[in-house]
């Protein structure tokens, strides 16, 4: 998950408020109450006015952003029923209002999917296409069951509401209200006319028709009690509704453009089924990807935030290290500039200390203490590989190569890499509780209440968690060779040397911490001098830095990988191994499933010769992420590793993208990929 502090989601996620459901005791005990963070004081703006702007977008990346930021889409973070044209930002909202005949009236202005609050709707989100020329999904809420469909037609938006069988809990029908408005203080009017909203933005006119509202020589003046500052249609939602801009469509015309749109799209499945590259995957993908791209208007980009519900609870997105990488790997499959987006706005997140931050969101907040695991070479590497653009890596190597300067700089212990957090780095995030403590640091690592490092110690005056970390080696080994790959395309050999001088160095120490008698790399307590043997899959992370010799890798593989007692078995890869004691807690990093550490341990694989485990891995990742998909739509942020769902606790969001790389390992495998 982001391993980070996710806080401030309404559910009992990890987050800065809420530790209580992700810490364990001897973590908390482990704490110095020296490390306590300094007093700072309040300041008075909403934003960290000191916190420096990015620097100048190179021009094709201004280009991407562009070609972005066009037409219709779901634009909106707080509504997935809201389309939005853009540039112009004209928004076009379909709420309902329950109504009854005493005092349980209620409107639904914005929706979202996977809200887990009492009375809450429920989404099931169909398919989105990556423009948004096709979208589809089902609401239900307080009785009510509804389809939503939009496509596009030229220019044009069509919508179409379809009310669907349910149980009703009122005696009265509920009302389908169309609103529009323009968002973001974008300058733009609109105005309720006979039969049509008129509307006027920044490239001119576009009206708006409801097949509610015909034409008439007496028109009907439609009313709903509801809290909108524009126009609307309002009507009594027994029957299909249909919406179109440009010029007035009846319902079978709308209806006749949704199936044109829906046709293209289950031809581009179908065409990439054929093609052996896993059309039902990239179906799931781009319908992730789709409903959890946004627009972002204070930088007036295009990004993809780890859900929509995540990002509210952040005051409008939030962008948090390794997840917005693993996004852009995600939207790579359809969607290059997506792609782009994802992996250079990470990294113009970047610190005055020149790090990607654990978390970004609006005002300049940034975890100025930490980062998160260094998978942004890989990355981009990875992009580069795929779409061979130039300019992408000449934009992405300076900020990648300070952050990976950071590292050997500031997480140095003893010649090996811990994790950390730097509570004096300025400017701080006053309502971070946790900088410059040994939680802190244990975000850093992405796995905020992992077992592996209850009862550690941090270190206050170093800031360090002494615990030399083979994952952290790992990944940041192979963070130096990509980005030495990056600097000989660019042809830049005095990093170049820089990079791999680094990473045989590191390499080196790594080799100390190989265990003949465990048979594989354990971490080692930096305060006692003594290994640790509690197994996570980051154990097996020098298999993707190629730290381990074949040898050792088929020991790894054999006695701990494929042991049923470990981490093999129904549902793979838990998070910590099946026979520690809090496997059975299930609780996030404490024995659940994650993409992403399954997504790592894969790439490893890649690297030996071992196809009959790598096609087993891939197919027990793709089983446990179909499980959900195919039966509520569900793509977690973690799984059961006992019973194979999501939905057993709250502290899993159920639109989290990056629980589609269990589904894109299938991809890989498909498509007969190598990793790079």
């Amino acid at each position: 998950m982001p391993s980070r502090d996710k806080a401030s989601l309404p559910s009992t996620m990890c987050a800065l408020t809420i530790l209580a459901l992700a810490l364990n005791a001897t973590s908390a005990l482990a704490q110095p109450a020296s490390s306590a963070a300094p007093v700072t004081p309040v300041p008075l703006s909403r934003s960290a006015a000191e916190t420096p702007a990015a620097p100048p977008a190179s021009p094709e990346y201004n280009q991407v952003q562009r070609r972005l930021a066009q037409g219709w889409n779901t634009w909106d973070v707080n509504s997935v029923t809201t389309h939005v044209l853009l540039p112009e930002g004209l928004a076009i909202h379909l709420g309902l209002k329950h109504n009854t005949t005493e005092g349980s009236d209620a409107f639904l202005r914005n929706i979202l999917i996977g809200r887990l609050n009492p009375g809450a709707e429920q989404v099931v989100p169909g398919q989105h296409a990556w423009n948004g020329d096709y979208t589809d999904l089902r609401v239900t809420w307080n009785g009510h069951s509804w389809r939503v469909q939009s496509g596009t037609v030229g220019g044009d938006l069509v919508l179409l509401a379809t009310p669907l069988p349910s149980t009703a809990v009122s005696a009265l029908p509920p009302t389908l209200v169309v609103s529009v408005d323009f968002l973001w203080n974008q300058p733009g009017t609109a105005l309720r006319r006979p039969g049509l909203i008129e509307t006027h933005g920044s490239s001119g006119d576009v009206p708006v028709y409801c097949t509610c509202s015909e034409p008439s020589a007496h028109p009907v003046q439609d009313y709903a009690d509801i809290p909108s500052v524009g126009p609307y249609f309002s009507v009594d939602f027994t029957a299909p509704i249909g919406v179109s801009t440009g010029k007035r469509r009846t319902l079978d015309e709308i209806t006749a453009a949704l199936q044109v749109q829906h046709a293209a799209y289950e031809q581009s499945i179908s065409v990439a089924g054929k093609l052996g590259t896993a059309g039902p995957i990239l179906d799931a993908i781009q319908t992730t990807l789709g409903w959890d791209t946004i627009y972002e208007p204070s930088k007036q980009r295009v990004i993809s935030p780890v859900s929509r519900v995540w990002s509210i609870g952040w005051g409008g997105y939030v962008l948090f290290d390794w997840d917005t990488f693993f996004a852009a790997t995600l939207a790579a499959i359809g969607d290059r500039d997506l792609a782009y987006a994802n992996a250079l706005e990470i990294l113009r997140e970047s610190t005055p200390q020149g790090f990607v931050p654990n978390y970004a969101r609006p005002g300049g907040w940034k975890s100025s203490d930490r980062s998160e695991p260094p998978v942004g070479a890989i990355t981009v590497l990875g992009l580069y590989s795929r779409f061979h653009d130039r300019w992408f890596i000449q934009d992405a190597f300076q900020p990648l190569l300070n952050w990976n300067r950071w590292w050997a700089q500031h997480r140095d212990m003893q010649g090996y890499l811990v994790w950390g957090s730097d509570a004096d780095n300025q400017p701080a995030n006053l309502d971070d509780h946790s900088r410059g403590t040994h939680q802190g640091a244990v975000f850093e690592s992405g796995l905020d209440n992992s077992p592996m490092y209850d009862g550690t110690a941090y270190n206050p005056q170093t800031h360090l968690l002494e615990v030399a970390d083979v994952g952290l080696m790992s990944m940041y080994i192979a963070d130096c060779d990509a980005l030495a790959q990056i600097a000989d395309a660019l042809q830049k050999p005095a990093e170049s040397r820089e990079l791999r001088d680094r990473a045989a160095r590191y390499r080196t120490q790594l080799a100390t911490l190989w265990s003949e008698q465990a048979g594989i790399f354990l971490n080692k307590d930096l305060h006692t001098g003594q290994p640790s043997l509690r197994l996570s899959p980051t154990n097996f992370y020098p298999m993707l830095a190629r730290a381990a010799t074949p040898a050792q890798a088929e020991v790894m593989v054999r006695k701990h990988l494929l042991n049923p007692e470990e981490f093999w078995g129904p549902w793979t890869i838990p998070s910590i191994a099946r026979n520690d004691p809090a496997f059975n807690d299930q609780n996030y990093w404490r024995g659940r499933i994650w993409g992403p550490m399954n997504y790592l341990v894969y790439l490893g694989l890649l690297n030996y010769d071992d196809a009959e485990t790598r096609r087993a891995f891939a197919q027990k990742s793709y089983d446990l992420f179909l499980k959900e998909w195919t039966e509520k739509g569900h793509v977690h942020e973690n799984y059961n590793a006992i019973l194979g769902t999501g939905d057993d606790v709250a502290s899993s969001d159920r639109f989290y993208h990056w629980g589609a790389l269990l589904g894109y390992l299938q991809y890989l495998e498909q498509a007969g990929m190598k990793h790079e």
